[in-house]
């Protein structure tokens, strides 16, 4: 009687399990055999698209090159004595001719004097022997001065004018040893560090004072390879060939010049050939032995496709784009870049004029899937982040 009760219950609990799950089963069962409902419209990504471009571009020879100054001397004294001041401080910007370091002129100054005293005394002299001679001359016509007498006289007048023309350039060298008591910049340009002190004595045997560098302009070294160098006398033919120089890991160039020198011959161990530009450098930013990238502008080519830098992925097969398709599907598209021309690369296989790239949104992006295409804005196509909307 116990064990029945106990059965009833059983059964009882377990008739609302059986029914729902039959109610599930038969849900699924209705489900499955008939269609999936259609996809809602806002279910598509909004994905931000830009279109395929055609352009001429310029075409680049690219190399990395250091910087050298054109012009580079050690300053060193002309004449020996105690320094007396450092008229600019070290790694000063000096113009041609301004004052760089002074040397006590004192005894220079002296030197200069004493020339100009005597100076005066021989042309005392030498006016005395003038006169002295003519009146000699007058003489010996009548008989009252013998020959001798007149060639003494006339000797005597040689003598003192020789002794003037000796005292002249003795001021001309005193004048120019104290000229050279006051070191000035040959040429305009930046100090290095100052090798002496005030109080220091200078020795005409080769004391080093400083270094002056010209900055402006400057010139870019490089070496090409010989095979670039049909391109470069070809275009060298046509005219001046435009250099830019790039600093650091950007691609717009930062400074600009021209191509001035091709050496003679090519290295036989290297294969390359030293080439030269002398680039602007007006704020004195690019300093000599600099690591640099060099650009010579050699033609132009038309009908190049570009896409913005942004747009393009890669992975093990290669670099690829997201191209929006018919029916607003992605296509993932593999290219062939080239060179770049910031924000946009050039694109010479695997896409055509016109079509639109997908710059936003990339990392939600898979080969089929349903996209709504918006126009980029400018800040869109030229973002480095590839996760965008």
């Amino acid at each position: 009687m116990r064990i029945g009760k106990v059965g009833l219950i059983a059964a009882g609990l377990a008739l609302p399990v059986i029914f729902c799950v039959l109610l599930i089963m038969g849900s699924g069962t209705r489900r499955a055999a008939g269609s999936p409902p259609p996809a809602s419209p806002s279910a598509a990504i909004e994905v931000p698209v830009t279109p395929v471009v055609e352009r001429t571009v310029p075409v680049y020879l690219e190399y990395v090159g250091t910087t050298d100054a054109i012009r580079t001397v050690t300053l060193q004294a002309q004449v020996t004595g105690y320094l007396l001041k450092l008229a600019v401080p070290d790694g000063s910007e000096v113009t041609k001719g301004e004052l760089l370091y002074q040397i006590d002129p004192r005894s220079y100054q002296a030197a200069l004097d004493q020339a100009k005293a005597q100076a005066d005394k021989d042309a005392a002299a030498l006016e005395y022997a003038r006169a002295s001679h003519h009146r000699n001359a007058v003489m010996s016509e009548t008989g009252d001065v013998s020959i001798d007498t007149l060639q003494q006289s006339a000797s005597t007048e040689h003598q003192d004018n020789a002794a003037l023309a000796a005292d002249h350039a003795l001021i001309e060298t005193a004048q120019l040893n104290l000229g050279y008591t006051g070191i000035r910049a040959p040429f305009a340009g930046r100090l290095s560090l100052s090798q002496v002190h005030e109080g220091a004595l200078i020795s005409v045997a080769g004391t080093q004072l400083n270094t002056l560098v010209q900055l402006d302009p400057i010139y870019a070294t490089f070496n090409p390879p010989d095979t670039d160098l049909p391109d470069i006398q070809k275009d060298e033919a046509k005219g001046v060939i435009p250099v830019e120089v790039i600093v650091g890991q950007g691609t717009t160039p930062q400074y600009r010049g021209r191509l001035t020198f091709l050496d003679n011959s090519i290295g036989r161990s290297t294969g390359t050939i030293t080439a030269r530009a002398t680039i602007d450098n007006p704020n004195h930013t690019l300093l000599p032995g600099q690591f640099i990238r060099v650009r010579l502008h050699v033609t132009d080519q038309p009908n190049t496709l570009l896409v913005p830098q942004v747009a393009v992925g890669s992975n093990q097969l290669g670099k690829y784009l997201y191209i929006v398709g018919q029916g607003d599907k992605v296509e993932q598209r593999y290219v062939t870049t080239g060179a770049d021309y910031d924000p946009l690369v050039a694109v010479s296989k695997g896409v055509a004029k016109g079509e639109s790239v997908v710059v936003g949104n990339l990392l939600k992006l898979g080969a089929g899937t349903v996209v709504k295409p918006v126009r980029a804005k400018p800040s869109q196509a030229t973002s480095t982040q590839r996760g965008n909307p």
